[in-house]
């Protein structure tokens, strides 16, 4: 396919995510007020609670099988490559711009978890259908590659509440002096207060204090200036790490619903009898299957319209420093995508990546995605840059409509 042909089919699936975000960003306009606060919490309540994790659960088991779990090894060790890219790139930008200290972990969080799950969701299945997709066959390449990004989903989502969420963490605590008297509830009092992105947070803070015992955590390693009031052998900082790690890490946040869907589905797939009992047209419980698939099919819809309204609140939010914001658009949409090709060639160089083009595709893809909307989450969670982030959101989401098309249309040139 030529240049002009692989644009068109990497444009068409953007700008119906630009369409319906417009749409949702108009229903939340205070003149409109159809997704006003309390509808958008309702609805984030729904997507998160429901239909997520029917999509990723539904998806997962039709499509994964013990083989194929073998073949996508990979793609846990790429989104954890993603993570840890993007986090020294964030750091350089931290050490460049000097940003405020309460910012730090958000450009941390910015520059190093995408938006794996919802957009991958979105996108990947646009291209399949548009007709001059060159992944073959639309019903194989739509089955397929709802499998990549469902497992993209559930494992973005396992690196986000575990790495990004104890930056942030930490960050915050570094920025506000520490409150002895705070607790489990008093944090519980400020969650409740989130009205905004995914409204399921409440449930992940009530079992930490995000100001407890946190400077000797081993993520400080990653912010600027950080000192430690010991002095002790390698050994028994790491073990201090490992002991710190272990008693503040929250599963209840690990452990999503998405997260939940995706083992369920993983479970079904790769067991045998209980995938003839369930998943096919002649299975006996197949009509749960379809039920979990229908739920699943509101998911992506009702998505992108409440990421539309979400970022309204970038219309109104404090702005950070501009070269901040330029700074992390550099790294989302340029340095990063550039190393996630060294990295995805590399191993097919290797040959520890099967030769699909798909599979391939999605690897790349995501390189090159704008922030997890879930870091808008973290950061009302612990009240630390919360205005800046929607603007963060604002501009790179708005730059997501040129940056993800040109990578798009690259990344499908190079695989096919």
């Amino acid at each position: 396919m030529g240049f002009i042909e692989l644009l068109s089919v990497a444009s068409f699936p953007v700008i119906k995510v630009l369409l319906i975000t417009a749409i949702g960003l108009f229903l939340a306009l205070d003149n409109v007020s159809i997704l006003e606060e309390d509808a958008r919490k309702k609805v984030n309540q729904l997507v998160f609670y429901v239909f997520n994790p029917s999509l990723v659960g539904s998806n997962l088991a039709k499509t994964i099988t013990f083989d194929s779990v073998v073949k996508l090894w990979f793609m846990p060790v790429n989104i954890l490559a993603t993570f840890i890219l993007g986090s020294a790139l964030g750091w350089i930008l931290i050490k460049m711009t000097r940003p405020p200290k309460q910012m730090e972990g958000l450009i941390l969080g910015c520059c190093s978890a995408g938006n794996l799950g919802n957009l991958l969701i979105i996108i990947i299945p646009a291209i399949c259908e548009e007709s001059g997709s060159p992944f073959g066959d639309s019903d194989v390449c739509y089955k397929y590659g709802m499998a990549y990004a469902s497992l993209s989903m559930a494992i973005g989502a396992v690196f986000i509440w575990s790495y990004v969420y104890n930056i942030m963490r930490i960050s915050s605590s570094r920025t506000e002096p520490e409150d002895n008297t705070s607790d489990a509830s008093s944090l519980l009092k400020a969650s409740e207060e989130i009205s905004d992105s995914e409204s399921h947070q409440a449930n992940f803070s009530e079992t930490l204090d995000p100001t407890e015992d946190v400077m000797d955590d081993v993520y400080t390693l990653l912010l600027p200036d950080a000192e430690s009031n010991e002095k002790a052998s390698i050994s028994s900082k790491i073990k201090q790490c490992l002991r710190k790690i272990s008693s503040n890490l929250n599963l209840k946040a690990i452990f999503a619903p998405s997260t939940l869907g995706a083992i369920v589905g993983f479970i079904i797939g790769i067991i045998s009898p209980l995938r003839n009992f369930i998943i096919g047209s002649s299975a006996p419980l197949h009509v749960v299957e379809e039920s979990a698939y229908m739920l699943g099919e509101a998911a992506i819809p009702t998505l992108t319209l409440i990421m539309g309204a979400n970022l309204l609140k970038g219309l109104k939010g404090t702005s950070p420093p501009v070269w901040t914001i330029v700074g992390i658009i550099a790294v989302r949409y340029i340095f990063l995508p550039l190393l996630g090709v060294a990295v995805v060639k590399g191993a097919i160089h290797l040959s520890l990546v099967r030769s699909d083009a798909l599979y391939q595709f999605v690897l790349l893809l995501q390189y090159a995605l704008p922030p997890a909307m879930n870091i808008g989450t973290i950061a009302q969670l612990f009240g630390a840059g919360e205005s800046e982030c929607s603007v963060i959101m604002l501009w790179t989401y708005a730059f997501a409509s040129v940056a993800v098309t040109l990578w798009s249309t690259f990344f499908m040139w190079l695989v096919a």
